[in-house]
């Protein structure tokens, strides 16, 4: 074979030089592409089975997205040393790239296909999320799969009021939007990202500029085709028609089904309702027509009914502006919320909209609950969590329960980016949100973050404002006509032309999160559909604020406190301790937990516990030993050496002071052991600092009541014989003992 000759192709897009290449690597792929960006290299490749299973009747596309350690010079940090599982941002990549290309490919086309791309090389500031649909887009056109495409994605951020195309990490750190917009050469297919309250006008400025560049890159990949020489891709399966039984379905079935969608009924009775109607179908073309006939014709007769059932429901909703549970296109379902409904979480709320239901509890935790992220590019620890779980009796099914699905984790991610915009910043606590949907008919990730804004709220963490989330559909067709829904039902969802979910405040946008099922988008129906969102949005927060309005002023009696303390960074060392004796020893103490990092060049110290008395003794503790004692301060101490002059005592952590002979009781104290013991806990006064020696001067007599009659004693007279002529102090002596001379 010998080394092999790659097509490159390079080209300029939005300020970024960008090169595509082919026939290098992966070569028995059915298309592989590297794209390169800087240091950072995609692989991106594509591999389709050249027939379909036999009665295969879905596509069966899986898209993977892999970071490898060793393309940042990384070494996992896990156990095994080596990439397992997926990461949560690998998932979030891998739907990002899913999302965008599914809808390209021919219906007919059913056969099993796989695109694998792999995070090769990188470089800190480049973020790969923005270019691996690129990459993948790219294989899929050397290639001779049957794609509509090509597509492409890139990242849009307005940074000091400009937008910027994909831009760098740190650049990313003061933007105020951030979305990835994801498109063809004549249309957007997928939207998704995050905002500080942008405003819908905004967004639509920002995936107009962020489709020039997507053109951009679509021409260079039609450019790499051509020049690879691929002209023609796989026949596709022509879908097998009868016009005859298409006309005996809709005879017999038409009236029927727009009856049952006309009822206005609930999903269980309308599916059942839809359900007979189609049992009933099957029934008369097997008597008109015979069995062999019905049994010969199955699939083609199940394929009219439910293209007939289809055709039904969005006909109704354009002609008649009228939906399945009887609703108009702008209206809302019936709205129901209660907070502080389980007593032992931190913060609770259940949230119903129709028939979509959310229990969500909020937990607060400390610094040592932080979850740490270890990627191929960064390792951090994230202190807001979010977990949406989608259980299978939810939408009254019965599956197999197994690790968390890609659908919750990227769920989870959105309404987790939304309720983020609205934090306090440099909030103490580690929050943790989960969401159980415990009924789903459309909108679960909305009802998610609604729910997760009330649960925030009872908890009484101080979020700036509500946040909640509409899911919107759209219905189109061929002759111009359209109908914009607000928040769609689970069947609206999947027989329209458009999933758009919009999360915000009463101010702006917060988060969205759009997939377009048809070609050529009208940016005057996004418009609508924005303001449409817009509405929907201001009455479900309006319906919310009845059940809670703000966050409640104090956390519930059994959520931890947590109280920071900044300190000299010089005193890190003495709150520790050796070995960490001094701080283990304060948290067996008081019952807390304490976190202490170095940060521009001082100590901060975070202090929690269930329980303000707690948090607050081990506070006290800890500015005991960094700062000095008040003159006056009392201290429980610990008898720690007994000497004949006095006794040293420990009164706080690693600060040890002396109560001389003298200050032990109100009367003459020959022998301080016979006052103290080593071991005993006194109470003791903070007398202030010896001018001599600089040391910590205690009193146990000054807290004792001064006896009735007290006469204080005459100061003792010394003279120069009094002292020992060689200076030793070390050993006690007595004025009154005879000496020998």
């Amino acid at each position: 074979m010998g080394k092999q000759t790659p097509t490159t192709l390079s080209a300029t897009i939005a300020g970024q030089t960008i090169s595509l290449e082919h026939g290098k690597l992966a070569a028995l792929a059915d298309g592989s592409v590297v794209l390169r960006y800087g240091n950072t290299m995609i692989l991106a490749t594509v591999v389709s089975d050249h027939k379909a299973k036999e009665g295969q009747s879905f596509f069966p596309l899986s898209v993977e997205y892999r970071e490898k350690f060793a393309s940042a010079g990384r070494i996992p940090g896990n156990f095994f040393k080596r990439e397992t599982r997926p990461s949560d941002y690998e998932v979030l990549v891998s739907r990002l790239i899913d999302r965008a290309i599914r809808p390209l490919f021919p219906e007919t086309y059913l056969n099993e296909t796989q695109v694998f791309v792999t995070l090769i090389s990188a470089e800190y500031e480049t973020l790969p999320d923005a270019w691996a649909a690129f990459a993948a887009s790219a294989a899929l056109m050397v290639s001779d799969i049957p794609f509509l495409g090509p597509i492409s994605e890139v990242r849009v951020a307005r940074i000091n009021g400009a937008f910027v195309v994909n831009p760098s990490r740190t650049e990313l750190k003061n933007a105020d939007m951030d979305f990835i917009v994801a498109g063809s050469l004549d249309s957007i297919v997928m939207v998704e990202g995050e905002a500080k309250e942008a405003q819908e006008a905004d967004l639509v400025e920002a995936i107009r500029i962020a489709h020039e560049a997507i053109k951009a890159q679509c021409n260079l990949q039609l450019e790499l085709r051509k020049t690879v020489g691929i002209t023609e891709n796989r026949p596709v399966l022509v879908a097998p028609a009868d016009a005859e039984i298409e006309a005996e379905v809709k005879a017999f079935a038409a009236d029927k089904f727009l009856a049952v969608a006309r009822a206005g009924s609930s999903k269980a009775v309308r599916k059942a309702a839809f359900s007979e109607v189609e049992k009933a179908t099957v029934a008369h073309l097997t008597e008109t027509k015979g069995a062999e006939y019905a049994s010969e014709n199955a699939s083609l007769i199940s394929f009219y009914i439910s293209e007939l059932n289809r055709n039904t429901v969005r006909e109704m909703a354009m002609a008649e502006r009228r939906r399945l549970d009887g609703r108009n296109p702008e209206e809302i379902r019936n709205i129901w919320s209660e907070v502080d409904y389980l007593p032992a979480a931190h913060g609770s709320a259940v949230f119903t909209r129709g028939e979509t239901q959310s229990l969500t509890s909020v937990t607060l935790g400390s610094k040592l609950d932080e979850a740490l992220i270890d990627n191929a590019l960064e390792e951090y620890h994230e202190r807001f969590l979010l977990h949406y779980n989608f259980p299978p009796f939810s939408t009254g099914e019965v599956k197999p329960v197994r690790g968390i699905s890609r659908r919750e984790v990227g769920h989870g991610n959105l309404a987790r980016r939304s309720l983020y915009q609205m934090m306090p910043q440099d909030y103490p606590y580690t929050v943790r949100i989960v969401s159980d949907i415990l009924e789903s008919n459309g909108s679960s990730s909305m009802a998610t973050v609604c729910a997760g804004s009330l649960a925030l709220m009872d908890a009484g963490v101080p979020i700036r404002k509500a946040v909640a989330g509409i899911a919107m559909g759209l219905i189109t067709d061929n002759k111009g006509r359209d109908v914009v829904l607000s928040d769609i039902l689970g069947d609206e969802d999947h027989l329209g032309d458009m999933d758009f979910k919009v999360t915000g405040t009463s101010e702006g946008i917060c988060g969205c999160q759009m997939d377009i099922k048809i070609e050529g988008l009208d940016y005057d129906l996004l418009v609508r559909a924005l303001n449409q969102a817009k509405a929907g949005r201001l009455h479900i927060l309006n319906e919310m604020s009845k059940t809670i309005a703000v966050a409640n002023p104090e956390l519930k009696p059994h959520a931890p406190r947590i109280v920071g303390l900044e300190i000299p960074a010089d005193t890190i060392g003495a709150v520790i301790g050796q070995g960490g004796k001094v701080i283990q020893g304060i948290q067996a103490r008081t019952g807390t937990t304490i976190t202490i990092e170095e940060k521009d060049g001082k100590g901060h110290v975070l202090i929690s516990g269930v329980g303000m008395d707690k948090v607050n003794a081990a506070l006290k503790i800890v500015k005991g030993i960094v700062t000095d004692p008040e003159e006056g301060e009392e201290f429980e101490a610990t008898v720690v050496t007994i000497m004949a002059f006095g006794a040293f005592v420990e009164f706080l952590p690693s600060k040890e002071g002396l109560v001389h002979v003298s200050e032990l009781a109100w009367h003459r104290v020959e022998n301080p052991a016979d006052v103290v013991k080593t071991g005993d806990v006194v109470r003791v006064k903070y007398l202030g600092k010896d001018e001599k020696n600089g040391k910590y001067k205690l009193s146990i007599k000054a807290l004792l009541p001064k006896p009735e009659g007290y006469v204080a004693p005459a100061p003792r007279v010394r003279t120069d014989n009094d002292r020992p002529k060689d200076g030793n102090f070390k050993k006690p002596y007595n004025n009154d003992r005879p000496r020998r001379d």
